[in-house]
């Protein structure tokens, strides 16, 4: 009896080994089979022909927006173009281009001029203090307002407002209220019998004024996003914890908080990458002064197009290419820390 049972068992194992044997062979002919018969290029255009269609007006735009300047300003910054020896027309005469390509001399230069190191330690300094000051804002207002209270809606809408109203408006008040003689924030230091501070004319306080304003446009976009994402947290979670004796410290940390990690990655990034390129701000409240303390990169490539002279178009060329590359790095680390830390993105 043993011995037939002992049969038995190595019989049915080996039928077992043969079944195995036949459905890896099966899985590799398919497998196969499916490689040889995917579908080519033209059968998935013709399959899918109005999704091209419908998505070739937003190519076209966007590489004749945003490709052929790319590439012309990538192309400048080889060269060393100039407004002396640029194609330009003078009454009914024709000038033509006399600049000469030169490689990556311009990007040695630039790496090489102490002031590049300045300008990026400053806008490194800028963008991450108004960045994580507008983040930390934004979500103690989005959850205040993610509460019932009376009156909310009104302030949503006060609180949007700095969003709602044109950015040069915003920054042109601004800096009305820092003017240091008729100013009204120090006509109301003055009041209280504090001398009047040098907002705009000096450059720590300068530097202070740019953030301030910045965070002030910032905070209305933070405030919505993240409201948003709290709105779609369950609130079962909040009463489940409540129920189980968690604090409000401890339903922040561990249901607000995770709650709000894909939202919270995305507008980081695109704050960041916003902040970094703040021409308006800089420009309009201070000029990039006193002196050049509050220049960050975007304007000084703006300035070396268009404010010093002659104007050197290659090498505002290499500014605009070199802040393209650091953000470039930047979103590339970016991601790879989220797929670390397990996000898609």
């Amino acid at each position: 009896m043993a011995a037939h049972t002992s049969q038995s068992v190595a019989k049915a194992a080996g039928e077992d080994d043969l079944a195995r044997g036949r459905s890896r062979r099966t899985g590799s002919r398919t497998e196969g089979s499916s490689g040889r018969n995917r579908p080519g290029l033209g059968q998935v255009i013709s399959k899918h022909w109005y999704a091209w269609a419908m998505v070739a007006p937003v190519v076209l735009v966007l590489g004749v927006i945003i490709g052929w300047p790319l590439v012309r300003g990538i192309y400048l910054s080889l060269t060393d173009a100039n407004e002396r020896n640029v194609a330009r027309t003078i009454g009914v005469n024709e000038i033509p281009a006399t600049y000469e390509f030169v490689g990556l001399d311009n990007y040695t230069a630039v790496l090489a001029d102490p002031v590049f190191l300045q300008r990026l330690v400053w806008t490194v300094t800028w963008t991450v203090a108004c960045v994580s000051v507008t983040f930390t804002l934004g979500l103690v207002l989005a959850n205040m307002l993610n509460r019932s209270f009376r009156g909310r809606s009104f302030y949503r809408m006060a609180l949007i407002l700095p969003w709602a109203v044109p950015g040069f408006v915003s920054v042109f008040a601004w800096r009305f209220l820092f003017n240091r003689d008729n100013g009204i924030l120090n006509k109301v230091l003055e009041g209280g019998g504090i001398a009047a501070v040098p907002w705009l004319d000096d450059p720590t306080w300068a530097k202070l004024s740019v953030i301030t304003v910045n965070v002030w446009l910032g905070v209305p976009f933070m405030m919505v996003a993240l409201l948003g994402g709290l709105q779609s947290i369950p609130g079962e979670l909040y009463e489940a914890a409540e129920m189980d004796g968690a604090s409000a410290w401890q339903r922040f940390r561990h249901i607000t908080l995770p709650g709000l990690r894909t939202v919270s990655m995305t507008v980081i990034l695109l704050s960041t990458i916003w902040t970094f390129n703040m021409f308006p701000v800089i420009f309009l409240l201070t000029r990039g002064g006193p002196g050049d303390a509050t220049e960050i990169l975007v304007t000084q490539a703006f300035r070396e197009a268009f404010v010093e002279s002659p104007r050197d178009f290659a090498g505002s060329a290499t500014w605009g290419v070199l802040i393209l590359a650091l953000l470039m790095i930047f979103a590339l680390v970016y991601k790879r820390s989220l797929r670390k830390q397990g996000e898609v993105w």
